[in-house]
């Protein structure tokens, strides 16, 4: 009993752990050659769910400084060769947490116990469009990339993970 007890307790932590890590995605318009593409400009999607004023220069700054890694320069003009906007969504999340303590394998008593929280989770969708051709040429999104607590620098740690992760395999390479 006191193993099933303290196999329970690791199982529901390492469900935990696996929960928390950020799941990226993306695709991309076929036959785009990203590489005419070298300034992009801010843009704001209409109709889709905005960061507060502080929360949107904290992810402006993570996205630009992947891109300006990666050789993209940020332009304000109408110039740009891509457009890049973003769409967040907060959704409720249970989240288990497990605690187990006790003897070791086969010895001494032993208790575990596992309790559920909600926690809110944040989606991040990053667009570019071509505004030649008016078209959505990458879309990537990221989960659990927006996490709100207390710790100012801890949300921006996370946000920058997220978004390096995000942008890793952008601009996608040309296909041979």
């Amino acid at each position: 009993m006191k193993h099933r007890h303290l196999l329970i307790a690791m199982l529901m932590f390492v469900v935990s752990a696996v929960a928390l890590a950020q799941d990226v995605h993306h695709n991309s318009m076929p036959g785009t050659d990203f590489s005419k593409f070298h300034t992009y400009k801010w843009i704001t999607i209409s109709g889709s769910e905005q960061l507060n004023q502080i929360q949107d220069a904290e992810l402006k700054q993570a996205v630009d400084a992947q891109l300006a890694a990666k050789g993209f320069t940020k332009t304000e003009g109408d110039a740009a060769d891509l457009y890049v906007g973003y769409q967040v969504a907060v959704n409720d999340e249970k989240q288990w947490n497990a605690y187990g303590m006790g003897g070791g394998w086969g010895w001494g008593g032993g208790m575990a116990t596992a309790t559920s929280s909600t926690i809110a989770v944040g989606t991040l969708g990053l667009d570019f469009y071509d505004p030649a051709s008016k078209k959505l040429v990458w879309r990537g999104e990221a989960t659990k990339a927006l996490n709100p607590s207390s710790n100012q620098e801890k949300n921006q740690k996370h946000l920058d993970k997220a978004v390096e992760k995000l942008l890793k395999d952008f601009p996608p390479k040309a296909k041979s």
